[in-house]
């Protein structure tokens, strides 16, 4: 069924080839990079169409582009999006992506065409494509297939050399692709009046954080890995009488997240109407494994402490795997056993990010959304 599919998008593809090259379309996946959209859409030239593909799940994103005139489309897999989408994404002379995106494997790339990836992390603990151990099992078709959604994205927008030679190892690209402009969506980790705001709904939705010191477990998504913690997390993660902890774990691990929000007792904070990026504005420690929320949380000014939670390393790095060089560059000691956690947590010691920030966020310092858009804005005019 994948093959056909991509069969048909190539096939409209070709027979909307035609087309003028002058509009601009956004796949969204996730809606971190709104801003983004909003800047680049009043630096456009006058006239010049955008259209924004969105996952279902990012309704709320798409209403508020819609509010603002911005075309929104809600985006599926399916002979809708083939017969409809398919041609208006052929109009296109830059194409953003903030995923990987399964159907640009079938599409003509026209060579007025710039498809650009802005990706949805700023830096990378665990492998992906080519890097991914179990991709090598995989069989040659879906092979064919990934290497050919990775070689239509013309260039890669990165906060560091580091996340560009990850995608150039992880997605057999050449270093020329990548440009070190900084994501967008890390701005408002800088902008003071985004952090007051945001402090101020956290503490109005959550108000039993104030005045505590507040630690949130944010573990990553696992895709077919089960997610198991080990008895004894909850007395790890409670470890300090008066802290208040929020455990955030992705839907897919939705049916472990009962048992242990019961086990946190009267310390643990349910937050379900805020982020885990809201979260962490009011966060003195965070803990974590291989979730790229890391990179985030430590341009923050109130980052104090960063713990990597590793209990199930040596299954996890069977697949998906981890960077090869993780230890060269984690900014805290791995922790990988209930008592390592505990005794981090009630020593509180402040981690320093100087290093972990050169290496992963060189270009992230809130005007990467001036940087990206000047250089696309740029592009249209040539």
């Amino acid at each position: 069924m994948k093959e056909i599919y991509l069969w048909l998008v190539r096939l409209m593809s070709l027979m909307s080839s035609w087309h003028r090259k002058s509009q601009v379309v956004y796949l969204m996946s996730f809606g971190d990079n709104v801003p983004f959209i909003e800047a680049l859409v009043a630096a456009l030239p006058a006239g010049t169409k955008v259209t924004v593909f969105y996952r279902p799940q990012q309704q709320a994103a798409a209403e508020r582009l819609a509010q603002q005139g911005i075309e929104t489309v809600i985006f599926r897999d399916d002979l809708t999006f083939v017969f409809k989408g398919i041609p208006r994404i052929m109009r296109a002379r830059l194409v953003f992506c903030d995923n990987y995106y399964a159907f640009l494997g079938g599409l003509r790339h026209p060579k007025q065409m710039r498809i650009v990836q802005v990706w949805h992390a700023v830096g990378a603990i665990k492998r992906f494509g080519w890097d991914d151990p179990t991709t090598v099992d995989r069989s040659a078709s879906d092979k064919r297939r990934f290497q050919a959604v990775y070689d239509h994205f013309d260039e890669v927008v990165v906060a560091s050399p580091a996340m560009g030679q990850v995608f150039t190892t992880s997605y057999h690209l050449s270093s020329d692709r990548m440009q070190v402009l900084g994501y967008p969506r890390s701005d408002r980790l800088f902008d003071p009046q985004w952090l007051t705001a945001t402090r101020e709904r956290v503490y109005r939705e959550a108000p039993a954080l104030a005045g505590h010191r507040v630690i949130v477990y944010a573990p990553t998504y696992r895709e077919g890995v089960t997610f198991a913690p080990p008895a004894g997390l909850a007395a790890a993660l409670t470890s300090d009488p008066d802290a208040r902890v929020v455990v955030k774990l992705h839907p897919a691990l939705a049916a472990q997240s009962p048992h242990l929000q019961q086990a946190l007792g009267d310390q643990l904070v349910t937050a379900k109407g805020l982020s885990t990026t809201e979260l962490l504005t009011v966060a003195e420690t965070l803990i974590t494994d291989y979730s790229s929320v890391a990179f985030d949380y430590s341009l923050l000014p109130n980052a104090h402490s960063l713990l990597f939670y590793l209990f199930d390393l040596s299954t996890y790095e069977l697949g998906p795997g981890v960077q090869p060089d993780l230890f060269d560059w984690l900014p805290s000691p791995a922790l990988t056993d209930n008592e390592q956690l505990t005794t981090a947590i009630q020593q509180d010691a402040a981690v320093d990010f100087t290093q972990f920030n050169s290496h992963w966020n060189r270009a992230n310092d809130g005007e990467a959304t001036q940087r990206v858009v000047a250089r696309y804005v740029a592009l249209l005019a040539n």
